[in-house]
């Protein structure tokens, strides 16, 4: 099972990250955007990110050109017909994921593989909704997705070890490290990251420490790279009530319970970084 062509669907935060990666290891790449509006944004990203690398001497103006050119835009999922492995990187929602996969398992060719880069919904369910259950997967990236180099790879119930092994060395190919998890909700990455956030939003709830105090103690006292609200805010904090719902509703567990102010903060939109508010502000 070779994979030579690709395709991401959504361009934005996690999709556009993958696109980056798939082109920049010579991937011809299928992206699909909902709107007119949504390609131009993705086209004014990866030309951004491309000119970037080029100034820092990761590479050079040839080189970006060669990337940019791999890239194809396509508006309707029906057209998504040769790719060897289509990448979900979609909305966290199910009834979303399992109304694309329908749509993929009814127009994509027979052998391709389908992955999901969901970050905690169960890559069995979504599996379930196609014909195809055996050539579905998780691919769950991590943010931003040309720096880190960690993917989950989720194994549905009925997932393939030749699918498993196809998509294990396509990671390698793009310069990740792969990691097999089985399929539970949050997996391993957000099971543990969710609850630490979690945790970080009740200090500031409960008027414990203001976010810099509790971001301060996890970046000098654990060695964190960043602290837990302001990953809350890369992430997006809509995106982490979504996955805290998740794990709460899989494991009816209260260890999972969201915080009320996260509720809160999304309900007043404030979701983070990328509107420019969320426990920080943002210009």
């Amino acid at each position: 099972m070779k994979i030579e062509k690709c395709a991401v669907l959504g361009a934005g935060q996690m999709g556009g990250g993958i696109i980056q990666v798939f082109v920049t290891a010579g991937f011809e790449t299928d992206v699909w955007v909902r709107s007119e509006a949504s390609e131009e944004r993705a086209v004014k990203k990866m030309e951004k990110y491309f000119g970037k690398q080029v100034e820092k001497g990761r590479m050079t103006e040839d080189e970006k050109v060669a990337c940019l050119s791999r890239i194809n835009y396509i508006r309707n999922l029906e057209d998504i017909k040769d790719a060897d492995l289509v990448v979900e990187a979609c909305a966290e929602n199910m009834e979303l994921k399992a109304d694309i996969f329908r749509t993929l398992d009814e127009n994509v060719k027979p052998e391709a593989i389908l992955a999901t880069n969901t970050s905690s919904l169960p890559i069995t369910k979504i599996a379930a909704v196609t014909n195809r259950a055996e050539q579905v997967i998780g691919m769950h990236f991590m943010n931003p997705v040309p720096v880190m180099k960690l993917v989950e790879i989720i194994r549905g119930l009925e997932t393939s070890d030749e699918v498993y092994a196809a998509v294990e060395e396509m990671s390698r190919v793009i310069g990740k490290t792969p990691v097999e998890v089985n399929d539970f909700p949050g997996f391993v990455s957000n099971r543990v990251l969710q609850v630490m956030i979690n945790e970080a939003i009740f200090c500031l709830y409960e008027g414990i420490a203001e976010p810099k105090a509790v971001d301060t103690v996890m970046m000098l006292g654990m060695n964190h790279p960043m602290g837990p609200l302001a990953l809350a805010d890369l992430i997006g904090l809509d995106t982490v009530l979504a996955i805290l719902e998740v794990l709460y509703d899989g494991y009816q567990d209260p260890k999972y319970r969201p915080c009320p102010l996260l509720k809160q903060y999304v309900d007043a939109g404030r979701l983070g970084r990328k509107v420019g508010r969320g426990f920080y502000e943002y210009e």
